[in-house]
């Protein structure tokens, strides 16, 4: 875990941008100066610790340049195999020249051979281009900028932002309006209008002679092909081998690594499997002081089952008012899961006893794991025939209602009743309202007519069985842009490199290709899953019900006003006074 940086502009700082993403790298830092182009890296040393795996890496010739923030899996078996084709390694274990070497192998479509949790650049002097790569889960961050002739990227929004000194930036109200239906910014979007986030599974070409962005592609799609003659047992046994297989690779580093233990069935598999590799395997727990929220009770069953030595530690609600403009600023953007809170806390926690953590993140979105697919599945049955006309139903309803709670509750069950099933789910996830979405887009300036789903419009399959359809929604949109960028953010402000077991290529395609009946075996959430570890996880554990990994109740009452406007009103400093009152 690391972060990278680069641009065309000669004049711009770069050791200061470097400076600025220190937390993301504390081991070393460089800035190396091309013709052409910059790159810089500050480095968080997991594999290989040596000087001679520090980046920005060059080919042998130094016509390629790689910066690389991530880890590549099985890179030692690509290596091997990248060797016995006659390519040489300085290196003594460093999945960095891994991926240079594989570049040069096959070109621009290596990632096509590589799996893992990566952003790449790479400048390739001999076609003067630069090659941005993101993981197809979208694990590891990677912004850019593109406005004219200038052109630059970086792991986050602050990096950029202390970069581009003579540029002026210009926030984005569409992005704006985003954030306050759905709770953070989907990609491609950022805070501004000439900043992008890269998405997941998408291969970037700049010219540098040209100046210009040649094109964007994505690389790979999630295959859903059904297999309908696959038995539960064969499913079971399956999910289990890949499952060991991804946390044996990912417990890999020439660091101390152990894991986020929620008591929770997704971070339990992890710490099952982890624990037989690592005898002395430590893992990390965050509770509250509202005991009836926290789930430490369930962590620390797990913790003995296996052996680990456990760290507890506990959220204290009078804190999150302290604590609240320091995670504003963590994110750079907008950003409302109350969750990254405790993540912050455990975070901690965990860098100082190790400096990587493995984590049970995607178990929901590949195995059916949230709440809402149910309760979605049940809205559909029973409210299958609609009313048409909602938006001539909902002006009447709302013109005719005062504001306030009885409101909320008319406009909540005309929308039930009216709405398409795309909008229906997103009610469903907690996105506003259409009132307070025609509120937020007035205040904001906003087209009427602004499609507010237009991210989850891209990746909403109707020929999808529905449970697959919404999971497959879910990995698109919630996953890498709420969960993932939540721990990110909250991981690296502590330099600690989180790895994700659930999210292996191998893991994801095997979830989406299981018939609903297997994944959901005997109607339950996970069904799969808790069948296969039935006899490895105590029925505790299994049999719980899912709890959100987020602060109680009792403690988000200690914030002052509502969380969304407080990130609002703290990163939009410059807009208009309306703009910053926003609720």
């Amino acid at each position: 875990m690391c972060g990278l940086i680069g641009g065309n502009n000669p004049a711009w700082d770069y050791n200061a941008a470097v400076d600025a993403m220190r937390h993301r790298g504390p081991d070393s830092h460089q800035v190396l100066p091309f013709d052409h182009f910059t790159l810089g890296f500050s480095r968080l040393a997991v594999v290989d610790t040596s000087s001679t795996a520090d980046q920005p890496m060059l080919s042998s010739d130094g016509r390629v340049a790689l910066v690389f923030n991530g880890e590549i899996y099985r890179h030692r078996i690509l290596r091997e195999s990248l060797r016995q084709t006659g390519y040489e390694f300085s290196t003594h274990d460093s999945d960095t020249e891994t991926v240079l070497n594989a570049y040069l192998h096959w070109g621009a479509d290596f990632v096509d051979h590589v799996d893992g949790m990566f952003a790449i650049a790479i400048y390739d002097q001999r076609t003067e281009q630069i090659h941005l790569y993101r993981d197809r889960a979208g694990v590891k961050p990677l912004y850019y900028f593109c406005d004219g002739p200038k052109f630059a990227f970086a792991s986050d929004l602050k990096t950029l932002q202390t970069l581009l000194t003579d540029v002026s930036l210009t926030i984005d109200n569409t992005a704006l309006f985003d954030f306050l239906n759905h709770g953070y910014i989907p990609a491609p979007k950022s805070l501004y209008r000439n900043i992008f986030k890269l998405p997941p599974a998408t291969h970037l070409v700049f010219d540098v002679r040209q100046q210009a962005v040649q094109s964007q592609n994505r690389y790979w799609e999630l295959p859903v092909c059904i297999n309908q003659t696959i038995k539960l047992e064969e499913a079971a046994e399956h999910v289990t081998e890949l499952l060991e297989e991804s946390v044996r690779e990912q417990i890999i580093a020439d660091v101390p690594v152990g894991c986020f233990l929620s008591g929770g069935i997704d971070s339990s598999i992890v710490v099952s499997h982890a624990a037989k590799a690592d005898p002395q395997l430590q893992t990390f727990s965050v509770g509250f002081e509202d005991v009836t929220h926290s789930e430490t009770r369930f962590a620390q069953i797990v913790a003995e089952q296996f052996a680990t030595r456990h760290h507890e530690v506990t959220y204290a609600a009078q804190t999150m008012n302290a604590q609240l403009s320091q995670l504003q600023r963590l994110y750079h953007e907008p950003f409302a899961d109350t969750s990254a809170f405790p993540t912050r806390l455990v975070s901690k926690t965990a860098r100082q006893s190790v400096t990587v953590a493995l984590s049970g993140d995607g178990g929901d979105e590949l195995f059916g794991g949230y709440k809402w697919y149910r309760r979605f599945e049940k809205m559909m049955r029973f409210g299958a025939t609609r009313f048409p006309g909602p938006n001539l139903l909902l002006s009447r309803l709302e013109s005719g209602l005062p504001t306030g709670t009885l409101c909320q509750k008319v406009t909540r069950a005309a929308t039930w009743l009216c709405a398409d099933p795309l909008s229906l789910y997103l009610e469903v996830m907690g996105s506003a309202s259409p009132m307070r979405q025609r509120m937020s887009a007035k205040l904001l300036g906003v087209d009427p007519d602004y499609d507010s789903a237009w991210y989850f419009r891209k990746f909403w399959r109707p020929d999808l069985p529905l449970l697959t359809r919404l999971q497959y929604l879910d990995f698109h949109t919630y996953l890498p842009d709420d969960i993932l960028t939540k721990v990110d953010r909250a991981s690296m402000a502590h330099s600690l490199e989180v790895r994700v077991p659930f999210l292996s290529r191998k893991v994801i395609e095997f979830a989406f290709s299981l018939p609903e009946n297997i994944r959901y075996h005997n109607g339950q959430l996970k069904g799969v899953l808790k069948y296969a570890y039935r006899k490895t996880l105590p029925d505790t554990i299994l049999q719980r019900a899912k709890k959100g990994f987020s602060a109680p109740p009792s403690h988000l009452s200690t914030l002052k006003g509502n969380i969304r406007s407080a990130i609002l009103q703290h990163t939009t400093d410059g807009l208009p006074v309306e703009v910053k009152k926003a609720s």
